[in-house]
C-alpha cells in the first residue's frame, strides 16, 4: 500500500476506497516543546512539554482501531452532503493518497467533484499544530461549500478524568476558541486555543450539539 518516492524524502501510501493499511502508520510532528502524532488515516494527538502529562487532546494507544479525536469536515450546503479530507472519521468511496514527510503529512483525494489537500505541520518554533486545507472546484458550476474543525480536549493524562474539568470560551479579543483545565495539576493554568483563517462564522463548547446524543464523529448532528 505504500514505499518510499523515489527522492527518498516521503513515504507515500495510496488507500482504494474502504482500504486500509494493516496497522496504523503514524508521523511524529514536533518541536523542543510542542508536538503531535498524525496517522496515515488522519488521527493522532497533540502534547504541550510533555506528551504523557500534558496530552492536549486524547491519546487513544489502539494500535488496530485507530479512532479519530478530532476532525476537519466539508460540507455541501446544497445537497447537505459531508465528508472529510482525511481518511477517518469518514472513509466512503473516496481513494487517498497519504505522503509521510519529514516534519510535515499530506492527505490528497477528490470527493464530490471537490479535490483537496490537507497538510499538517508544527510550526518550527511555536507551540501550535498548523491544518492547512486547500479545496479546488473541478467541475463548472459553482459550488458552496462549509468547513467545520472539531476537537475533543484532553488537557491532562486521561480524557476520562480530565474532560470534566475543561472550560471552554471565545476570546473577545482574538475571537479564538480557549481552553482550560479547571482543575489544578502540574501544568499549572496553561491554556490551550483552536482558531481559523478566516475567522469562524459559528461555534459550540457542547459535544452533543455537535456530535448528537451517539457522538458518533462519522454522523455529526450539527452537520
Amino acid at each position: 500500500l505504500g514505499g518510499f518516492s523515489a527522492d527518498g524524502r516521503e513515504y507515500v501510501i495510496r488507500l482504494g476506497p474502504k482500504q486500509w493499511t494493516p496497522a496504523p502508520w503514524v508521523n511524529v510532528l514536533a518541536n523542543p516543546g510542542f508536538g503531535a502524532l498524525v496517522s496515515e488515516a488522519g488521527s493522532g494527538y497533540e502534547w504541550a512539554e510533555n506528551s504523557h502529562e500534558n496530552r492536549l487532546t486524547e491519546w487513544t494507544n489502539d494500535p488496530v482501531s485507530d479512532p479519530a479525536t478530532g476532525a476537519i469536515y466539508v460540507r455541501d450546503d446544497e445537497t447537505g452532503a459531508y465528508w472529510t479530507p482525511t481518511p477517518l472519521p469518514i472513509h466512503g468511496l473516496a481513494s487517498f493518497v497519504v505522503r509521510h514527510g519529514q516534519g510535515y503529512s499530506v492527505f490528497q483525494s477528490t470527493i464530490s467533484g471537490i479535490a483537496q489537500e490537507l497538510t499538517v505541520f508544527v510550526a518550527a518554533d511555536d507551540p501550535v499544530k498548523i491544518s492547512r486545507l486547500t479545496l479546488r472546484n473541478t467541475g463548472r458550476l459553482p459550488r458552496r461549500l462549509t468547513v467545520t474543525g472539531y476537537v475533543e480536549w484532553t488537557l491532562g493524562v486521561l480524557r476520562q478524568r480530565d474532560a470534566m474539568h475543561v472550560s471552554t470560551s471565545i476570546d473577545a479579543e482574538s475571537r479564538a476558541f480557549f481552553a482550560r483545565n479547571t482543575y489544578p495539576n502540574d501544568m499549572g493554568s496553561r491554556l490551550a486555543f483552536a482558531d481559523t483563517s478566516p475567522p469562524f462564522r459559528s461555534y459550540t463548547g457542547d459535544r452533543e450539539e455537535m456530535l448528537g446524543l451517539l457522538g458518533d464523529l462519522a454522523r455529526p448532528a450539527a452537520l
